[in-house]
């Protein structure tokens, strides 16, 4: 397992579910951050067809995932996990470098980058 991005069983499953679904199984899995959210930074995950030279690959469960240069440091040692629950199912994200988040979970700051927190 890298120590970068681990993805679990339950979540791997779903994401290889969704790409099928779309027609993306040749496609990279891009997980990043971005300015936003109330928080500061918000999670990213999307299917891509290029990859660049900032990106670092990753194999998980046989899917191939992109992590951008900028994003890397932020999200390192995150676990991306799927939970079932009552309501429907979701992806949870479990970042050790998150020093703050808000309640949406999506949405949060790392001791070193503050982002562009926004009005929630």
């Amino acid at each position: 397992m890298s120590n970068l991005v681990n993805i679990t069983e339950a979540a791997a499953f779903q994401i290889k579910d969704m790409m099928k679904e779309h027609e993306e199984e040749s496609a990279y899995l891009r997980v990043g951050v971005k300015g936003g959210g109330c928080s500061g930074l918000s999670y990213g995950m999307g299917f891509e067809h290029e990859k660049s030279e900032e990106d670092t690959e990753l194999e998980l469960h046989g899917i191939k995932v992109l992590v951008d240069k900028e994003s890397a440091a932020i999200i390192n040692g995150t676990v991306i996990d799927f939970k079932q629950s009552m309501m429907g199912g979701g992806f949870t994200i479990d970042n050790p470098n998150a020093i703050a988040s808000c309640g949406c979970g999506s949405s949060f700051r790392t001791a070193t980058n503050e982002g562009t927190p926004e009005e929630c």
